[in-house]
Order: structure tokens, then C-alpha cells, then sequence
């Protein structure tokens, strides 16, 4: 199962460290990654491999939202067909 993780919060030292720890440490694989400072703010669109994760997709999401909050910056997952439906025209 593929998923869109986003990241969005003031640009600081470690935060695309701090998102691929919690990834890596629960076997989700980074596929393509895309990220940019505007002016002072850090903005990341990551589409990752869930398919063999260590836990539930909500526990992982959930996870991400709070490494988000511990280091200053709101994290989103969410899988890739539903985040697809939500954008399509």
C-alpha cells in the first residue's frame, strides 16, 4: 500500500531526518521525495511504501503526526487512493 506523507512548519536542522527515522524504523519504504523552502517555511511531499510495515497504517500516520508536534511541524500521512480522490478535478 503506497501513502503521501506531507510536511509542512518553520525550516529547522533535522526534519527530513526526523520523518525518515520514524519511516525507516517501522519497514515503510521512501519512494520519491520532493521538498522545498519557501521563504522561511519547509514544505515535503514524500510517497512512501507501506506495504510492509511493522504496524496498522493509523498507528504509523499517527506516529508521524506526533514526531510532527514533538519537533515544530505538522506531518500528514495518508494513503494514496484516498489522498488521489481528494484531488482529482
Amino acid at each position: 500500500m503506497r501513502a503521501i506523507v506531507t510536511v509542512i512548519g518553520k525550516d529547522q536542522v533535522g526534519i527530513i531526518a526526523s520523518v525518515c527515522q520514524v519511516l525507516s524504523r517501522h519497514n515503510v519504504n521512501v519512494l520519491d521525495i520532493r521538498q522545498t523552502i519557501l521563504q522561511e517555511y519547509f514544505t515535503m511531499v514524500m510517497l512512501v511504501d507501506a506495504s510492509q510495515a511493522t504496524l496498522p497504517f493509523a498507528d504509523l500516520a499517527q506516529l508521524l503526526t506526533e514526531e510532527g508536534t514533538s519537533i515544530g511541524v505538522e506531518i500528514r500521512a495518508q494513503r494514496e487512493d484516498l489522498f488521489n480522490a481528494m484531488h482529482r478535478i
